[in-house]
């Protein structure tokens, strides 16, 4: 329940809120490897990660697999493209390491979204944000050299830095394993 009260933050939610938030949630293990969300599937739910890391990825145009985004402890599961418009997804979720994550359906998210005024809210607070940093990352991404982009993940992620493994970091930042590989020499120096 902790963890439920931690992602759902907002001064509007009750106490009695949060025992239906409780209840639409179920419990469950996922274990490394292990696929959330397969492409071209409509994802039917969305997972809030109580302790693991997870990761997106997708395939591009040469077939390389590229990882668009990475989710860890205390942070929302779900990819927005599919679950809200019913479309079949273009990404892959998967997990990195062994995860305890918290489910809610589609239905069930759908319902608290209807029933308690402040789960309205938070999904406004909630998708603004991750929309912000969406946008901040495509523009760092253009913007700064990946070695600066490297310095704030491990700032600002040190879960992806322990627990990833180097490829998808490197894929994650737009760089080679090669660059990657240099990059964390120089810091290692700094």
């Amino acid at each position: 329940m902790d963890i439920l009260k931690q992602v759902y933050q907002h001064p509007l939610f009750e106490a009695s809120d949060f025992e239906l938030i409780a209840q639409a949630h179920q419990k469950i293990t996922a274990h490394k490897g292990e696929l959330l969300l397969s492409k071209g599937k409509i994802q039917d739910e969305y997972y809030i990660i109580e302790s693991g890391l997870v990761r997106a990825y997708l395939y591009d145009y040469e077939g390389n697999e590229i990882t668009t985004d990475f989710k860890g402890n205390n942070e929302v599961v779900i990819d927005v493209a599919s679950i809200f418009p019913r479309v079949p997804s273009q990404e892959y979720i998967q997990c990195l390491t062994d995860c305890s994550l918290y489910k809610i359906s589609y239905d069930d998210f759908q319902e608290l979204f209807h029933k308690i005024p402040a789960m309205r809210e938070w999904g406004r607070a909630w998708m603004s944000y991750e929309l912000y940093l969406s946008k901040k990352r495509a523009t760092e991404i253009i913007t700064e050299p990946a070695s600066k982009r490297y310095l704030q993940l491990i700032q600002e992620k040190p879960q992806i830095i322990q627990q990833a493994p180097l490829k998808h970091i490197a894929t994650y930042l737009g760089i080679t394993d090669t660059s990657l590989s240099r990059i964390r020499k120089e810091v290692a120096y700094l």
